[in-house]
């Protein structure tokens, strides 16, 4: 078994000189100022929300996002929507989406949904991942609900047991794609309603609760909610098409 270090900081400021580090996975980390020098390998790849990258002294930044754009333009609507009609618009495009890759995921024999691709979630995580957004985001934050949490939802990495426990989340279930539907699409349908009746002063309406516990204590105002809640769906929408391609040429071949 792979060694494994988790909430540490003894890498931080370290110099890791003529070492092998093939098949290194950095997972949930704050990889600030990270600096790869002199390196040399094959397929290596980087995902995460990186505001400036560097390869081989090209600044491949604005590529990046304006490639993930191209491919994923729903990507566009969830960060840009400041309106009403625009997170409308976004929410619009996220059913559609959901829908029609939902429809392509039931093609697959319901095993392939819950393998997981390159150590990602497998599809039937995803949508308790983001079922999980919606209850943190609007349930709790923005509708104030007396129980906004579904056992069912999956929290990010970064969020300690103790945290989702006191939620009352179910993290080792293992629902069927369906047992998941069921309140993902509830949900989806509460986020139907707030974005059909949105007022402009709503959207600045501070909330009276934050997402969770583990979140910090600030301000969160719906325009915010609902803005992480779109670009949650559309990031996790690319994720699963692309392990969907996966598992689909596997199916093929089995």
């Amino acid at each position: 078994m792979p060694a494994e270090y988790t909430q540490s900081d003894q890498f931080r400021g370290a110099r890791i000189h003529q070492c092998d580090l093939s098949d290194l996975e950095i997972r949930d980390c704050d990889v600030t100022g990270l600096k790869i020098v002199d390196c040399y390998g094959a397929n290596v790849s980087l995902g995460g929300g990186f505001e400036r990258v560097v390869v081989n002294d090209v600044d491949v930044t604005a590529y990046v996002e304006a490639e993930l754009d191209r491919l994923h333009p729903n990507r566009v609507l969830a960060r840009e929507a400041t309106s009403a009609a625009e997170y409308r618009a976004a929410w619009d495009a996220i059913e559609k989406q959901w829908e029609e890759t939902l429809d392509r995921a039931r093609r697959l024999p319901e095993a392939k949904l819950h393998e997981q691709v390159d150590g990602e979630w497998s599809f039937v995580e995803t949508q308790r991942h983001l079922l999980m957004a919606g209850d943190a985001w609007i349930g709790n934050a923005v509708l104030e609900e007396d129980a906004p949490y579904h056992p069912l939802g999956l929290p990010g990495g970064g969020m300690p047991a103790e945290a989702w426990a006191k939620l009352g989340l179910t993290l080792d279930a293992t629902p069927t794609l369906d047992e998941v539907l069921a309140p993902r699409l509830a949900r989806m349908a509460t986020i139907r309603r707030i974005v059909d009746e949105l007022t402009e002063a709503e959207l600045d309406r501070v909330c009276g609760r934050k997402p969770a516990d583990p979140y910090p204590d600030k301000e969160y105002v719906v325009r915010r909610c609902l803005t992480v809640v779109c670009k949650e769906e559309a990031e996790h929408h690319r994720y699963a098409v692309r392990d969907l391609t996966v598992l689909e040429a596997g199916a093929r071949t089995e």
